[in-house]
């Protein structure tokens, strides 16, 4: 912990803290501590690390404070404005609150009511948020503009469908990139404030009521956002006649500031979930495959799900018809094709092939977790020279290239070895799902004749007794065997 940090809170307590534990880490580089005073009292204090988000926040925070509105309460700020504490509302939120819905799919009448009440006070935020407040301090833009637009479809584009390998026309998608900037600025210029991270992992529920925290990339912007980033949370998975009736109970509410239409709202609604679901996608590709943060790459195959419905819904297809197919084709991909157990209630074993240079590990979609991933690129590569840069490890000139040297085989009896007593163990517990992964730096030769080998072997040995399914994620193949 910074002296800094420490020192403010001595000066605004007048005294240390008896204990203090450091709470976890989020999407953020911020780091929090909860201080547990002498007599009980808590509060939460906050190591910032940029001078004008810690700006934004405070500001923001102190504005919707005065308005009334339901965030903590900011009880002292560094000389520096690098650190800061506030009031500690608990380790409930309304993410966690809603855990056994999301496992059931069957919503309480308690939980229910929750999610009414954040629904009804979002207008609340929105407009009573917006008057008075100073935008200019908003971090990092003080609107939802063309330019905020383009940097998040930017952020899908970069750091997410570039990294999936997926060969699109860049040009074409950037068209349809600025009509789909034009869609989402119809009623512009905004004076509502637009929460943007507005999701159940930053509403906190304190005696049954719900707060909000983490607002501090708000912006001047449009109240549909907020509701497409809540509702259609990719993690949350509400279902979707909950959906419709949170829609029913915002409207209801909205209808207080301003006249609604609720067919209309849905529909520019729609837009909104789209490019929220892209946003998204940014953030998982650069917080997942970047950073390697495993929260995220879970949360992936829930937010293609996400887009997938959405497809299937027909939004954009009018507006921006290429980038639609683009998406079309982004779901289709082998490495995103849904998960579920057979029928028959036999192992699966997902055997795949990738490369590290193009997306890295891929996760493994079937909730189970585990399984192996094996590293390839100790082995001489193929790929460095050119008679075999446009054939596969499939093609015979690249296995003479492998099985002579030897090498390969002594690997794969390794991996035999490993692989085999789990598939048993697998078979023998009533396990249904088992992943394994070859990796190298194309994911073109060693690793996908690895992985086509480890197939024929797990064929050759378990027979009908295990489904095989092997995927190569760079050429975009998927063979049930």
């Amino acid at each position: 912990m910074k002296a800094e940090l420490k020192e403010l809170l001595s000066l605004s307590k007048g005294a240390d803290a008896q204990q203090t534990v450091q709470l976890a880490a989020a999407g953020s580089n911020r780091v929090y501590y909860r201080f547990i005073m002498p007599g009980g009292e808590t509060l939460v204090g906050v190591e910032g690390t940029n001078a004008d988000e810690n700006r934004a926040f405070l500001t923001i925070g102190r504005h919707l404070r005065e308005a009334g509105l339901p965030v903590p309460e900011i009880l002292g700020v560094s000389d520096s404005g690098m650190c800061y504490l506030l009031q500690d509302l608990g380790d409930d939120s309304l993410f966690g609150q809603l855990e056994s819905a999301r496992l059931s799919g069957s919503y309480s009448p308690e939980q229910t009511e929750l999610l009414e009440k954040v629904m009804r006070l979002l207008p609340d935020l929105q407009f009573k948020g917006g008057w008075g407040l100073d935008f200019s301090v908003c971090f990092p833009c003080e609107s939802f503009d063309r330019r905020s637009i383009f940097w998040d479809l930017n952020y899908f584009k970069y750091s997410f469908l570039k990294a999936t390998g997926l060969e699109f026309h860049e040009a074409r998608l950037e068209d349809d990139f600025e009509r789909f900037a034009s869609q989402l600025l119809t009623d512009a210029p905004y004076s509502t404030f637009m929460f943007r991270d507005f999701q159940a992992r930053n509403v906190m529920v304190k005696d049954g009521e719900p707060w909000f925290i983490d607002f501090q990339g708000g912006r001047r912007g449009p109240v549909e956002y907020d509701v497409a980033s809540f509702l259609w949370q990719a993690r949350a998975a509400y279902p979707s006649d909950l959906r419709e009736h949170l829609i029913d109970t915002y409207t209801e509410s909205l209808a207080r500031y301003r006249k609604v239409d609720a067919a209309l709202f849905r529909k520019g609604l729609m837009h909104f979930v789209l490019f929220r679901t892209l946003q998204v996608l940014g953030a998982y590709g650069f917080r997942g495959y970047f950073e390697r943060k495993q929260h995220f790459i879970e949360s992936i195959p829930a937010a293609i799900g996400n887009l997938r419905d959405l497809l299937d819904s027909g939004v954009g297809v009018e507006y921006y018809p290429y980038l639609v197919e683009v998406l079309r084709s982004l779901v289709e991909l082998p490495q995103f094709a849904p998960v579920s157990a057979p029928a028959d209630g036999k192992l699966t074993v997902r055997v795949m092939s990738f490369s590290y240079r193009k997306g890295g590990i891929p996760e493994d979609k079937s909730g189970n977790g585990g399984g192996f991933v094996f590293d390839c690129r100790a082995m001489h590569n193929p790929g460095k020279y050119e008679q075999y840069k446009k054939i596969t490890g499939a093609d015979a000139p690249v296995i003479e290239f492998l099985e002579s040297r030897g090498e390969v085989q002594h690997y794969l009896d390794n991996v035999y070895g490993l692989v085999d007593p789990t598939v048993d163990k697998y078979i023998e517990r009533g396990f249904l799902n088992l992943m394994v992964a070859f990796g190298c730096t194309g994911g073109q030769h060693r690793s996908l004749y690895c992985a086509n080998h480890l197939a024929e072997h797990l064929k050759d040995k378990y027979g009908d007794r295990i489904h095989i399914v092997l995927e190569h994620r760079e050429q975009k193949k998927r063979i049930e065997l």
